[in-house]
């Protein structure tokens, strides 16, 4: 089972740098960058809802499931 985080494409379509998206989720641009590069073993909700809400979308729009 592989979980992609797909962010770039948002970050992009809202003009979001990654430390300004970092700043407005509340985690640093480290850990963003281990969402983007697919190395995150857990999101908290916490996080997540975060993230939905700062690029309007749904938990779908940005975790993506994808067959090994």
């Amino acid at each position: 089972m592989a979980i992609r985080v797909a962010i770039d494409a948002l970050l992009i379509e809202r003009g979001l740098s990654v430390g300004e998206f970092a700043d407005k989720i509340g985690i640093t641009p480290a850990n963003v960058a281990v969402l983007k590069n697919g190395r995150a073993r857990a999101v908290r909700f916490s996080t997540l809802d975060a993230i939905c809400r700062v690029l309007d979308c749904q938990p779908g729009d940005i975790l993506i499931w994808e067959e090994d």
